[in-house]
Protein backbone atom coordinates (compact mmCIF):
# COMPACT_ATOMS: atom_id res chain seq x y z
CA UNK A 1 0.00 0.00 0.00
CA UNK A 2 1.57 3.31 -1.06
CA UNK A 3 2.37 5.53 2.04
CA UNK A 4 1.26 9.13 2.62
CA UNK A 5 4.01 11.17 4.20
CA UNK A 6 4.03 13.78 7.05
CA UNK A 7 3.70 16.88 4.62
CA UNK A 8 0.54 15.09 2.86
CA UNK A 9 -1.23 14.05 6.75
CA UNK A 10 -0.48 17.85 7.49
CA UNK A 11 -2.27 19.10 3.85
CA UNK A 12 -5.22 16.85 4.13
CA UNK A 13 -6.23 18.29 7.92
CA UNK A 14 -5.25 21.80 6.56
CA UNK A 15 -7.81 21.39 4.10
CA UNK A 16 -10.06 19.67 6.90
CA UNK A 17 -9.50 23.22 8.76
CA UNK A 18 -10.87 25.56 6.53
CA UNK A 19 -13.85 25.50 6.78
CA UNK A 20 -17.32 26.95 6.80
CA UNK A 21 -18.79 25.25 9.32
CA UNK A 22 -15.63 26.56 11.75
CA UNK A 23 -16.49 29.85 10.33
CA UNK A 24 -19.85 30.04 11.21
CA UNK A 25 -19.66 28.51 14.65
CA UNK A 26 -16.78 31.28 15.49
CA UNK A 27 -19.45 33.60 14.99
CA UNK A 28 -21.06 32.18 18.53
CA UNK A 29 -18.24 33.58 20.51
CA UNK A 30 -18.55 37.02 19.52
CA UNK A 31 -21.08 38.24 22.48
CA UNK A 32 -17.98 36.99 25.00
CA UNK A 33 -15.81 39.89 23.41
CA UNK A 34 -12.62 39.17 21.80
CA UNK A 35 -9.94 38.50 24.36
CA UNK A 36 -12.56 35.77 26.46
CA UNK A 37 -13.88 34.45 23.12
CA UNK A 38 -10.05 33.62 22.08
CA UNK A 39 -9.54 32.06 25.24
CA UNK A 40 -12.19 29.80 24.59
CA UNK A 41 -11.43 29.06 21.26
CA UNK A 42 -8.08 28.10 21.97
CA UNK A 43 -8.30 26.32 25.51
CA UNK A 44 -11.00 23.88 23.44
CA UNK A 45 -8.61 23.59 20.85
CA UNK A 46 -5.85 22.33 22.92
CA UNK A 47 -8.20 19.70 24.50
CA UNK A 48 -9.61 18.84 21.33
CA UNK A 49 -6.30 18.47 19.34
CA UNK A 50 -4.30 16.15 22.41
CA UNK A 51 -7.13 13.96 22.20
CA UNK A 52 -6.94 13.95 18.15
CA UNK A 53 -3.61 13.20 18.66
CA UNK A 54 -3.69 10.33 20.97
CA UNK A 55 -6.41 8.63 18.57
CA UNK A 56 -4.42 9.34 15.21
CA UNK A 57 -1.78 7.84 17.07
CA UNK A 58 -3.24 4.34 17.73
CA UNK A 59 -4.41 4.27 14.22
CA UNK A 60 -0.96 5.16 12.65
CA UNK A 61 1.33 2.30 15.45
CA UNK A 62 -1.92 -0.59 14.82
CA UNK A 63 -2.00 0.12 10.72
CA UNK A 64 -5.63 0.11 11.11
CA UNK A 65 -8.43 2.32 10.50
CA UNK A 66 -10.51 4.26 13.13
CA UNK A 67 -13.31 2.26 13.38
CA UNK A 68 -10.78 -1.16 13.61
CA UNK A 69 -9.23 0.50 16.17
CA UNK A 70 -12.14 1.36 17.80
CA UNK A 71 -12.51 -2.81 17.91
CA UNK A 72 -8.91 -2.96 19.90
CA UNK A 73 -11.56 -1.54 22.71
CA UNK A 74 -15.14 -3.35 22.02
CA UNK A 75 -14.85 -6.42 20.29
CA UNK A 76 -15.46 -7.21 16.37
CA UNK A 77 -19.71 -7.31 17.10
CA UNK A 78 -19.20 -4.31 19.77
CA UNK A 79 -17.44 -2.00 17.44
CA UNK A 80 -19.64 -2.38 14.61
CA UNK A 81 -22.59 0.04 16.58
CA UNK A 82 -19.66 3.36 16.36
CA UNK A 83 -19.36 2.10 12.98
CA UNK A 84 -22.81 2.62 12.28
CA UNK A 85 -23.08 5.96 14.21
CA UNK A 86 -19.92 7.04 12.70
CA UNK A 87 -21.39 6.70 9.39
CA UNK A 88 -24.58 8.65 10.29
CA UNK A 89 -22.63 11.28 11.82
CA UNK A 90 -20.01 11.74 8.87
CA UNK A 91 -23.34 11.65 6.24
CA UNK A 92 -24.72 14.00 8.65
CA UNK A 93 -21.66 15.94 8.15
CA UNK A 94 -21.68 15.88 4.57
CA UNK A 95 -24.92 17.27 4.06
CA UNK A 96 -24.33 19.62 6.63
CA UNK A 97 -21.47 20.91 4.54
CA UNK A 98 -22.42 20.95 1.44
CA UNK A 99 -25.35 22.70 2.65
CA UNK A 100 -23.27 25.48 4.19
CA UNK A 101 -21.08 26.00 1.03
CA UNK A 102 -23.95 26.03 -1.48
CA UNK A 103 -25.80 28.37 0.51
CA UNK A 104 -22.64 30.93 0.80
CA UNK A 105 -22.00 30.26 -2.93
CA UNK A 106 -25.48 31.55 -3.61
CA UNK A 107 -25.30 34.24 -1.52
CA UNK A 108 -22.00 35.52 -3.99
CA UNK A 109 -23.22 34.04 -7.55
CA UNK A 110 -27.04 33.13 -7.48
CA UNK A 111 -27.64 30.34 -9.43
CA UNK A 112 -29.99 28.30 -7.56
CA UNK A 113 -29.09 26.91 -4.06
CA UNK A 114 -29.44 23.16 -5.55
CA UNK A 115 -27.60 24.17 -8.61
CA UNK A 116 -24.66 25.13 -6.12
CA UNK A 117 -25.31 21.54 -3.69
CA UNK A 118 -24.41 19.63 -7.17
CA UNK A 119 -21.54 21.18 -8.11
CA UNK A 120 -20.26 21.14 -4.58
CA UNK A 121 -21.17 17.31 -4.58
CA UNK A 122 -19.58 16.70 -7.83
CA UNK A 123 -16.31 18.26 -6.64
CA UNK A 124 -16.40 15.65 -4.00
CA UNK A 125 -16.88 13.20 -6.27
CA UNK A 126 -13.64 14.19 -8.12
CA UNK A 127 -11.79 13.61 -4.81
CA UNK A 128 -12.76 10.75 -3.72
CA UNK A 129 -12.36 8.76 -7.07
CA UNK A 130 -8.34 10.47 -6.99
CA UNK A 131 -8.65 8.85 -3.56
CA UNK A 132 -6.55 9.91 -0.85
CA UNK A 133 -3.07 8.38 -1.33
CA UNK A 134 -3.01 9.88 -4.61
CA UNK A 135 -4.59 13.36 -3.96
CA UNK A 136 -0.74 14.89 -4.41
CA UNK A 137 -0.60 18.17 -6.59
CA UNK A 138 -4.63 18.74 -6.40
CA UNK A 139 -4.26 18.84 -2.38
CA UNK A 140 -1.20 21.27 -3.25
CA UNK A 141 -2.82 23.59 -5.39
CA UNK A 142 -6.16 23.73 -3.30
CA UNK A 143 -3.87 24.72 -0.22
CA UNK A 144 -2.35 26.88 -1.58
CA UNK A 145 -5.00 28.50 -2.82
CA UNK A 146 -7.12 28.52 0.22
CA UNK A 147 -3.94 29.88 2.46
CA UNK A 148 -3.87 32.94 0.15
CA UNK A 149 -7.41 33.47 -0.13
CA UNK A 150 -7.97 33.36 3.66
CA UNK A 151 -4.96 35.44 4.26
CA UNK A 152 -7.60 38.36 1.97
CA UNK A 153 -10.57 37.37 4.15
CA UNK A 154 -8.81 37.72 7.35
CA UNK A 155 -7.22 41.25 6.21
CA UNK A 156 -11.03 42.36 5.10
CA UNK A 157 -12.16 41.73 8.57
CA UNK A 158 -10.44 42.94 10.89
CA UNK A 159 -8.73 45.67 8.63
CA UNK A 160 -12.73 46.71 9.42
CA UNK A 161 -12.13 49.04 12.23
CA UNK A 162 -12.69 48.84 15.99
CA UNK A 163 -15.18 45.62 17.18
CA UNK A 164 -18.42 47.04 16.60
CA UNK A 165 -19.84 45.00 20.06
CA UNK A 166 -23.18 45.64 19.81
CA UNK A 167 -26.54 43.79 18.95
CA UNK A 168 -24.57 40.57 19.15
CA UNK A 169 -26.93 38.19 21.78
CA UNK A 170 -26.40 36.67 24.72
CA UNK A 171 -23.26 35.31 25.54
CA UNK A 172 -22.80 31.78 26.95
CA UNK A 173 -20.76 30.74 30.09
CA UNK A 174 -16.76 30.55 29.12
CA UNK A 175 -17.57 26.74 29.90
CA UNK A 176 -19.78 26.64 27.57
CA UNK A 177 -17.88 28.37 25.20
CA UNK A 178 -14.68 26.07 25.90
CA UNK A 179 -16.65 22.95 24.84
CA UNK A 180 -18.11 24.62 21.71
CA UNK A 181 -14.51 25.05 20.79
CA UNK A 182 -13.76 21.91 21.56
CA UNK A 183 -16.74 20.11 19.98
CA UNK A 184 -15.17 20.69 16.52
CA UNK A 185 -11.95 18.79 16.77
CA UNK A 186 -13.94 16.23 18.87
CA UNK A 187 -16.44 15.09 15.81
CA UNK A 188 -13.03 14.36 13.68
CA UNK A 189 -11.72 11.90 16.33
CA UNK A 190 -13.80 9.20 14.59
CA UNK A 191 -11.77 9.33 11.46
CA UNK A 192 -8.02 10.97 11.74
CA UNK A 193 -7.20 7.08 12.05
CA UNK A 194 -8.13 6.51 8.46
CA UNK A 195 -5.19 8.67 7.61
CA UNK A 196 -2.60 8.13 9.75
CA UNK A 197 -2.72 4.35 9.52
CA UNK A 198 -1.21 4.71 6.22
CA UNK A 199 1.40 7.06 7.13
CA UNK A 200 5.06 6.40 6.43
CA UNK A 201 6.16 8.40 10.28
CA UNK A 202 2.69 7.64 12.02
CA UNK A 203 4.38 9.93 15.13
CA UNK A 204 5.19 13.04 12.77
CA UNK A 205 1.35 12.32 11.13
CA UNK A 206 -0.32 12.20 13.54
CA UNK A 207 1.45 15.32 15.21
CA UNK A 208 1.23 16.83 12.06
CA UNK A 209 -2.49 16.85 11.63
CA UNK A 210 -3.43 17.47 15.08
CA UNK A 211 -1.09 20.55 15.32
CA UNK A 212 -2.12 21.84 11.60
CA UNK A 213 -5.70 21.64 12.50
CA UNK A 214 -5.66 23.32 15.65
CA UNK A 215 -4.00 26.03 14.26
CA UNK A 216 -6.07 26.35 11.05
CA UNK A 217 -9.22 26.05 13.20
CA UNK A 218 -8.83 28.00 15.18
CA UNK A 219 -7.75 30.37 12.80
CA UNK A 220 -11.47 29.73 11.08
CA UNK A 221 -13.06 30.48 14.52
CA UNK A 222 -11.34 33.46 15.19
CA UNK A 223 -12.30 34.88 11.72
CA UNK A 224 -16.24 33.93 12.72
CA UNK A 225 -15.73 35.79 15.43
CA UNK A 226 -14.01 38.47 14.05
CA UNK A 227 -16.60 39.15 11.08
CA UNK A 228 -19.56 39.43 13.86
CA UNK A 229 -17.21 41.70 16.03
CA UNK A 230 -15.64 44.28 13.62
CA UNK A 231 -18.14 44.15 10.94
CA UNK A 232 -21.21 43.46 12.52
CA UNK A 233 -22.09 40.19 10.00
CA UNK A 234 -21.66 36.85 10.55
CA UNK A 235 -22.97 36.41 6.60
CA UNK A 236 -19.55 35.43 5.84
CA UNK A 237 -20.51 35.18 2.17
CA UNK A 238 -22.06 38.72 2.45
CA UNK A 239 -18.41 40.14 3.96
CA UNK A 240 -16.56 38.92 0.47
CA UNK A 241 -18.70 40.47 -1.97
CA UNK A 242 -18.89 43.74 0.22
CA UNK A 243 -15.23 43.58 0.10
CA UNK A 244 -15.25 42.93 -3.90
CA UNK A 245 -13.96 39.73 -3.37
CA UNK A 246 -16.20 38.06 -6.28
CA UNK A 247 -14.42 35.10 -7.90
CA UNK A 248 -11.95 35.01 -5.17
CA UNK A 249 -15.08 34.81 -2.58
CA UNK A 250 -16.31 31.54 -4.89
CA UNK A 251 -13.01 29.86 -4.61
CA UNK A 252 -12.76 30.36 -0.91
CA UNK A 253 -16.13 28.48 -0.20
CA UNK A 254 -16.35 25.62 -2.70
CA UNK A 255 -12.62 24.44 -2.01
CA UNK A 256 -13.24 25.04 1.78
CA UNK A 257 -16.48 22.99 1.01
CA UNK A 258 -14.70 20.27 -0.71
CA UNK A 259 -11.56 19.28 0.90
CA UNK A 260 -13.35 19.58 4.67
CA UNK A 261 -16.35 17.24 3.17
CA UNK A 262 -14.34 15.43 1.13
CA UNK A 263 -12.75 13.71 4.67
CA UNK A 264 -16.58 12.87 5.92
CA UNK A 265 -17.12 10.93 2.79
CA UNK A 266 -14.19 9.25 2.32
CA UNK A 267 -14.33 8.06 6.28
CA UNK A 268 -17.65 6.97 5.40
CA UNK A 269 -16.66 4.47 3.05
CA UNK A 270 -14.01 2.95 5.17
CA UNK A 271 -16.12 2.96 7.86
CA UNK A 272 -18.33 1.07 6.12
CA UNK A 273 -16.04 -1.37 5.31
CA UNK A 274 -16.08 -1.77 8.66
CA UNK A 275 -19.20 -3.36 8.96
CA UNK A 276 -18.58 -6.09 5.57
CA UNK A 277 -15.76 -6.96 4.11
CA UNK A 278 -17.90 -6.95 0.83
CA UNK A 279 -18.51 -3.11 0.66
CA UNK A 280 -15.82 -0.97 -1.35
CA UNK A 281 -14.90 1.69 0.50
CA UNK A 282 -14.54 4.14 -2.08
CA UNK A 283 -18.01 3.37 -3.49
CA UNK A 284 -19.30 3.49 -0.28
CA UNK A 285 -17.48 7.35 -0.05
CA UNK A 286 -19.56 8.21 -3.37
CA UNK A 287 -22.83 6.84 -2.19
CA UNK A 288 -21.82 9.21 1.07
CA UNK A 289 -21.63 12.06 -1.06
CA UNK A 290 -24.75 11.69 -2.96
CA UNK A 291 -26.44 10.89 0.03
CA UNK A 292 -25.38 14.13 1.62
CA UNK A 293 -26.23 16.13 -1.70
CA UNK A 294 -29.45 14.87 -1.42
CA UNK A 295 -30.04 15.94 2.12
CA UNK A 296 -28.51 19.45 1.53
CA UNK A 297 -30.88 19.79 -1.59
CA UNK A 298 -33.99 19.04 0.20
CA UNK A 299 -34.10 19.58 3.92
CA UNK A 300 -32.49 22.82 5.82
CA UNK A 301 -30.02 22.96 7.92
CA UNK A 302 -28.87 25.98 9.65
CA UNK A 303 -28.36 25.10 13.61
CA UNK A 304 -25.35 22.47 14.22
CA UNK A 305 -25.14 23.64 17.96
CA UNK A 306 -27.26 20.48 19.26
CA UNK A 307 -25.28 18.12 16.72
CA UNK A 308 -21.84 18.98 17.90
CA UNK A 309 -23.04 18.30 21.43
CA UNK A 310 -24.41 15.03 20.33
CA UNK A 311 -21.28 14.18 18.53
CA UNK A 312 -19.20 15.10 21.70
CA UNK A 313 -21.67 12.64 23.76
CA UNK A 314 -20.99 9.60 21.39
CA UNK A 315 -17.53 9.65 20.89
CA UNK A 316 -15.52 11.46 23.99
CA UNK A 317 -16.29 8.32 26.09
CA UNK A 318 -15.72 6.03 23.10
CA UNK A 319 -12.51 7.95 22.25
CA UNK A 320 -11.17 8.12 26.44
CA UNK A 321 -11.87 4.22 26.53
CA UNK A 322 -9.48 3.80 23.34
CA UNK A 323 -6.79 5.73 25.06
CA UNK A 324 -6.49 4.43 28.13
CA UNK A 325 -6.90 0.63 26.79
CA UNK A 326 -4.05 1.22 24.74
CA UNK A 327 -2.00 3.99 26.44
CA UNK A 328 -2.33 2.45 30.15
CA UNK A 329 -3.65 -0.68 30.16
CA UNK A 330 -2.01 -2.05 27.03
CA UNK A 331 -5.18 -4.06 26.67
CA UNK A 332 -6.64 -5.48 22.99
CA UNK A 333 -10.56 -7.18 22.40
CA UNK A 334 -9.93 -7.06 18.94
CA UNK A 335 -10.53 -11.18 18.86
CA UNK A 336 -13.17 -10.96 21.10
CA UNK A 337 -17.04 -10.93 19.96
CA UNK A 338 -18.03 -7.99 22.38
CA UNK A 339 -16.19 -6.48 25.24
CA UNK A 340 -19.02 -5.88 27.62
CA UNK A 341 -17.26 -4.29 30.24
CA UNK A 342 -16.22 -0.83 28.03
CA UNK A 343 -20.26 -1.22 26.33
CA UNK A 344 -21.31 -0.51 29.97
CA UNK A 345 -18.70 2.21 30.91
CA UNK A 346 -19.24 3.57 27.80
CA UNK A 347 -23.06 4.05 28.07
CA UNK A 348 -21.84 5.41 31.96
CA UNK A 349 -20.17 7.71 30.19
CA UNK A 350 -22.37 9.02 27.42
CA UNK A 351 -25.18 9.82 30.29
CA UNK A 352 -22.71 11.31 32.11
CA UNK A 353 -21.63 13.74 29.26
CA UNK A 354 -25.59 14.40 28.58
CA UNK A 355 -25.81 15.11 32.48
CA UNK A 356 -22.71 17.38 32.67
CA UNK A 357 -23.94 19.84 29.83
CA UNK A 358 -26.44 20.83 32.57
CA UNK A 359 -23.45 21.95 34.52
CA UNK A 360 -21.23 25.16 33.85
CA UNK A 361 -17.38 23.50 34.40
CA UNK A 362 -14.54 25.93 33.76
CA UNK A 363 -12.75 23.82 30.90
CA UNK A 364 -16.13 22.76 29.30
CA UNK A 365 -17.57 19.00 30.38
CA UNK A 366 -16.16 16.92 27.29
CA UNK A 367 -12.67 16.89 29.89
CA UNK A 368 -14.33 16.06 33.02
CA UNK A 369 -16.23 13.35 30.96
CA UNK A 370 -13.60 11.68 29.84
CA UNK A 371 -11.58 11.30 32.82
CA UNK A 372 -14.18 9.74 34.85
CA UNK A 373 -14.41 7.02 31.80
CA UNK A 374 -10.99 6.95 32.32
CA UNK A 375 -11.13 6.13 35.54
CA UNK A 376 -13.56 3.95 35.40
CA UNK A 377 -11.35 1.80 33.18
CA UNK A 378 -8.62 1.75 35.43
CA UNK A 379 -10.82 0.83 38.11
CA UNK A 380 -12.68 -2.12 36.37
CA UNK A 381 -8.87 -3.42 35.18
CA UNK A 382 -8.09 -3.74 38.83
CA UNK A 383 -10.97 -6.24 39.92
CA UNK A 384 -10.16 -9.50 40.73
CA UNK A 385 -10.72 -12.06 38.00
CA UNK A 386 -11.63 -9.15 35.08
CA UNK A 387 -8.63 -8.77 33.64
CA UNK A 388 -8.74 -9.80 29.58
CA UNK A 389 -5.64 -8.99 27.45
Amino acid sequence: MKKTTTVQNGLIWFGAGVSLAEILTGSSFAPLGFARGLAAIVAGHVIGCVLLFLTGLIGGRSGRSAMETVKMSFGQRGGLLFAALNILQLAGWTAIMIYDGALAAEGVFPAGHWVWCLVIGGLILVWILVGVTNLGWLNRLSMAALFLLTLVLSRVIFGAGTPAGVGLGEAMSFGAAVELAAAMPLSWLPLISDYTREAEKPVQAALASAVVYGLVSVWMYVIGMGAALFTGESNIAAIMVKAGLGAAALVILILSTVTTTFLDAWSAGVSAESLSPRLKGRWMAAGAALLGCAGAVLFPMDDITGFLYLIGSVFAPMTAIQITDFFLLRRDRFQADFDRRNLVIWAVGFAAYRGLMRLDFPLGCTLADMVLVAALCVLADKLPGKRRR
